[in-house]
């Protein structure tokens, strides 16, 4: 199993690439689970498409043509609709994938609606590769915590996808007051890791062995 985890979208920055090329082939099928969006931007099918759809969704084009330049094709990137797919449907597109990846947005929504479609278990069981960008960063640690910021009013604690467990993550690390304070309150109570991302940041575990690529610090208890 393989897990990426990254600060940005931008999958294709040179700094990441020959790195990235080792996990991400282009005969791979890749599964988006679009489950992370706000509800107050997006409300309708309609809504989802202006971010997420073919034809004018202003993040679709930047997720496939990312993908694109590592050589898999247009074809073979499916998005999971929140509107449109059932558990069904969603389901095959995960079994179907040999990469998940998780948008960025809001962890707490995402993992959310992964379970009113009932698929925590089938991702759970996903041994390829999974990757995701901010939140779908931490979704991918069992437990995550989030640090105050415009989408939420207070630190917490969360659960996420039992992926990884041997550490916390820090995103959008820019070494502000609150983010040093949550780093510091996680290394006190879980007595674990923190990795601290900063824009140019990413991190790689390939079967428990990890690394760091870019600008990310670790903090230890």
């Amino acid at each position: 199993m393989v897990n990426i985890l990254l600060e940005r979208y931008m999958i294709d920055a040179e700094w990441l690439f020959d790195d990235l090329k080792e996990y991400i082939k282009p005969h791979y099928k890749v599964a988006v689970i679009a489950f992370s969006f706000r509800e107050n931007r997006i409300k309708s099918l309609s809504d989802w498409n202006g971010f997420y759809g073919k034809e004018k969704g202003n993040l679709y084009r930047g997720i496939v043509d990312s993908f694109e330049s590592y050589g898999i094709k247009e074809e073979n990137i499916e998005f999971l609709n929140y509107f449109s797919d059932t558990k069904k449907s969603a389901e095959e597109k995960i079994r179907n994938a040999d990469i998940l990846y998780f948008p960025g947005g809001l962890p707490d929504k995402m993992y959310e609606r992964i379970n009113e479609f009932e698929l925590l278990d089938v991702i759970s069981n996903h041994n390829k590769v999974a990757m995701g960008y901010s939140a779908g960063a931490v979704i991918q640690l069992e437990e995550y915590h989030l640090t105050p910021d415009d989408d939420y009013d207070e630190f917490s604690y969360n659960k996420g996808i039992p992926f990884l467990k041997g550490f916390f993550v820090e995103v959008h690390y820019n070494a502000t007051r609150i983010q040093k304070k949550s780093i510091k309150r996680v290394l006190s109570e879980k007595k674990k890791t923190v990795y601290a991302m900063h824009e140019t940041g990413a991190i790689i575990t390939d079967n428990g062995k990890i690394k760091l690529l870019g600008d990310v610090e670790k903090f230890e208890p």
